[in-house]
Formats: structure tokens, sequence, C-alpha cells
């Protein structure tokens, strides 16, 4: 089979399944439009078959019609028994066919005549019509077939074939007293006139075919403006790389292949989103795994096996840094799977409740002054592993950079648009203006942080993933030596109980606000 050209010119480096799509078959549009011409086809011919075996039906029966009436015409006008033309009876059949050939105006293919005994008693032609599309009274073989039909008792309408014609016709005996017999012949040349219909069907058959071509250019106009996406999709198929997923297809209309467009592009967002957390992730691991185990190896490297003070230093090194790394991949894991869609596992939740709990898992973190600000009264859909993880690391941040003694509060509240608000505050050092933009992306410490070489800056990143993944936000309120307050906020996470209080902020403790030691 010979080899399609797309009149692309390829790269020499394309990969084997680029080069080989042209030889795959035909086209989506080339398919679709030899389907549509096939069918317009079929059709057109069926309907032209099949019109055409009805008219060639419905032509004998117009036939038989116009013999039918030529025939009573004849019976009409021997009826009478009065010569029109000399108002004298009628002394002869041949006197009454002569009426009648008279009156006969013969269509195209159409001629009469009369046959009977001649006054030398000699049988054959009579007379026959001067205005005639055809002069059947000239075939021989015809009228020889016609010898002795005057003498019938009745009209007959029948069909035959000479090598002249193929007739139908009519015989319609007439008697006159004792005068000889004689009778009236209409022949139709019955070839002639499926002739011309079969050349009114040629005319059919070669419009036909102008409207075929017609369907054809249109259609191949149409179908390459309604299969233009999916060509848009197979040409942003081939530009997408590992190393570039940015590439999207425009969105043309509002129909099916739009919805198919937008469909596609949402795959390429998912799919740019996942190899980038991928890329990062080994980026990060990479990162923040290699110092430590740099570490490791430079003690393991330098040890001395013999000296058993040595060996436990260095071991507890290696402990405390594997305990390190050990976070940090447990860390970057959770990470990871923000992006799944099974990353957080809803259910109805007791949300104060979740906020005790909360608290007093928090206790054991530091001695701090722990306070419950509020308590939101109701229920929502949420994952409450999810939140309390979040929760808790807010809390151990609060630890890490506060003082003993200084107060760490939590808790809750539903703000007016019916969103769940949750926040942990503390009396720590803060953080500065000029950082608080990058503190929730991974690996980012504050100042204070870094030079206490304290965290590995994925827990606030941790909190927004959890945050995001409820379909939320994060937000920081902090200043240099005021504290941070952290919080949380879920929207259409579910509805607060109608007899619950409203919220309260940290600075006016509600009546229900606990303090713990």
């Amino acid at each position: 089979m010979a080899e399609r050209s797309t009149g692309r010119t390829e790269p020499a480096e394309a990969p084997a399944a680029r080069r080989t799509w042209s030889r795959r078959g035909w086209s989506v549009r080339a398919r679709v439009l030899a389907a549509l011409v096939a069918l317009s086809g079929l059709a057109l011919a069926a309907a032209g078959v099949t019109a055409y075996g009805i008219e060639r039906a419905r032509l004998d029966d117009r036939l038989d019609d116009t013999l039918e009436r030529t025939v009573e015409e004849l019976r009409a006008i021997a009826a009478g028994d009065v010569d029109p033309s000399t108002g004298e009876p009628f002394t002869s059949a041949e006197q009454v066919l002569r009426v009648s050939l008279q009156r006969v105006v013969p269509a195209r293919y159409e001629g009469a005549f009369s046959i009977g005994t001649r006054a030398d008693g000699s049988w054959g032609v009579l007379q026959f019509a001067e205005v005639s599309g055809i002069q059947p009274h000239t075939d021989a073989a015809f009228v020889s077939e016609l010898e002795g039909a005057e003498l019938a008792e009745r009209a007959t309408i029948t069909r035959t074939v000479t090598p002249t014609a193929d007739y139908r016709y009519a015989v319609a005996p007439v008697r006159v007293g004792d005068a000889p017999p004689a009778a009236l012949v209409v022949a139709f040349d019955r070839g002639s006139e499926q002739a011309a219909l079969a050349a009114t069907y040629r005319q059919y058959a070669a419009m036909a075919a102008v409207a075929l071509a017609g369907i054809a250019l249109v259609g191949w106009l149409v179908v390459g403006r309604v299969v233009r996406p999916i060509r848009l999709v197979r040409r942003t198929a081939q530009e997408i790389s590992e190393s570039d997923l940015s590439a999207r297809i425009p969105v043309v209309g509002n129909d099916d292949l739009a919805d198919l467009t937008v469909t596609v592009n949402d795959m390429l967002d998912r799919l740019e989103t996942s190899f980038a957390d991928q890329r990062q992730l080994l980026d990060d691991v990479g990162h923040e795994l290699r110092t430590p185990l740099t570490v490791v190896r430079g003690h393991l490297e330098l040890m001395d096996p013999a000296d058993p003070e040595d060996a436990a230093q260095t071991r507890a090194l290696a402990m405390d840094e594997l305990d390190r790394m050990y976070g940090l991949v447990d860390d970057l894991v959770t990470l990871a799977r923000a992006e799944r869609p099974d990353f957080v596992r809803r259910r109805e939740v007791d949300v104060a409740v979740l906020v005790d709990e909360v608290l007093a898992k928090a206790r054991p973190l530091g001695e701090r002054r722990w306070r419950l600000d509020a308590l939101p009264e109701g229920t929502a859909e949420l994952d409450p592993q999810r939140l309390t993880q979040a929760l808790l690391q807010l809390a151990s941040n609060a630890v890490r950079f506060s003082d003993d003694g200084s107060t760490v509060g939590l808790g809750g509240a539903w703000s007016g648009d019916g969103a769940l608000e949750l926040w942990v505050r503390d009396e720590g050092i803060g953080i500065a203006e000029e950082e608080q933009a990058h503190v929730f992306q991974r690996f980012a410490r504050g100042s204070t942080a870094r030079a206490r070489g304290d965290g590995s800056g994925l827990g606030l990143a941790i909190v927004a993933s959890i945050a995001h993944a409820h379909g939320g936000s994060v937000t920081l309120d902090s200043a240099p030596g005021r504290g941070t307050t952290v919080t949380l906020r879920i929207p259409d996470a579910g509805l607060p109980d109608p007899d619950a209080d409203a919220p309260h902020d940290a600075a006016d403790p509600p009546a229900r606000q606990q303090e713990a030691p």
C-alpha cells in the first residue's frame, strides 16, 4: 500500500510513532467525508432506482388508460348510428372507423389505423391517422399478427414485440349491420416511451453526480471545521514533551468538541501538575537528604572503630540524622499525596469536639499557657485527621518560636458566609513582613529558624496543602515581637448550630473560654 503524505516534513529525530502517523490510513476528515459521500450517493441512487421502477410501472398504466379511453370514444361514436359529417346513418364499419380516426390526436409515440376486408375482398389496412407520432401500419410483422382481430367479440389490450418496436396496443372490433366487420388499432411504441423515461433519469443521474460533488466540497469544508479541535489535540500532543507540558488547545465554540477540548486541557493541567510535583519531590529529596547523608558519611569515615567513645558519639549523631531524614521523607510524602483526590476523606464531624481534642493533644508539646479561644458549635464535612495534623503542626511551631509560660491559643468560629475558621495563635517572636509571603512555600524558613537551624521548612507547606485540599485557604497575621496567628478558612464546610453563641475574637474570650496550665 502506498504511503499517504501529510504535507509536512518531520524532523529527523522525531519518534518512530510520530513519523509513521501518515501510514496508518485515511485521516478522520477523509473517513467522515467518504462515509458522507457514500451515504449520500446510496441515498440518491436508491431514490433514483426506486422512482425509475415506479415510473416504469406507471408508464404501462398510463398507456392502458389512454387505450381504454380511445376504445370508449369509438364505442360512443358507433352507438350514435349517425355519421356526424353527413347526418346519415352509418352503413359500414369502415365509416365508423373513418370518423374515429379523424378524432384521434396521436401522442409522440402513438399511431392508429383500421384493419378489415377491403372492397376487392382482400384483408389488410383500411385507413390510418394522417398525423401520427409513429406509423405502426407500415410494420408488416405487426399487421400480420392482427389478421382476423376484427372478428373478435370485444376489445382487447395487449403487448407484442416485433423487430421494429415493442408495442402496447388495443384492438376494438366494429360491426354495422351485415357489412363486413373492421377494427380500430391504436398502438404505442412502448420501447420509445421507456427510452424517453430513461433519458429523464439519466439527467437525474447527472444532477445527482453534481449534487454529490457539491456535498463533497461542502462536506470537506464543514468536516474540516468540525475536526479542527481533533487536529489541534494531535498537534498539541506532539508538541508536549517531558520537559514542556505547557501547551494547551484553544477552545472554539460551545459544542461537544469544545467540551472535549476543555477536558483534554484539564487532563494536561493535571499531568503538568503531577510532573511538576514529581520533579519538585525529586529535587527536594535530592537537596534535603544530601546534607544529612554527607554528614553521616563524613563522621563514619573519620570514626575510630577502636575508640568506644568515638563510635558511640558517631552512632548517636547518625541516629539523629536518620531520624531527621525519616521525618523529612514523611513530610515530603505527605506533600506529594496532597494533590491526590483521596488526600482528604471527608465525613461529618462535630467541630467543637475536634477543637477540644486537638487542644488536649497539643498540651504535651511544651510548657505554655494553653488557652481555648472559642468553640464553633455544629457539624461540618471535614477530614478530622488531616485538620488535626495541620493544627498540631501550627501548635508545634507556636511552641518552637515562643517562650516558656507564654500563651498559645487555639479556637474556631463560623464566619458570616458559613465558612469555618480554625486558628492557632502565640505570643512568640513573630515573622518579619518581608518573609510572610514565602513561609507557606516548601523549605521556606524565616531568618530566626535559619539562624537556629531549626525545622525543615515543610510544616507550613503541609498546613497550606491540607487547607487547599479542603477547598480553603490559610492566612497569616504576624509581626516581630507581637506573635503570630495562623488561620485556616474552609468555605461551605457545613452549618453552624443555630443555638450557638456568636463567634468571639481571641482578645475578647467567650464565656466558655478555658485555660489549661
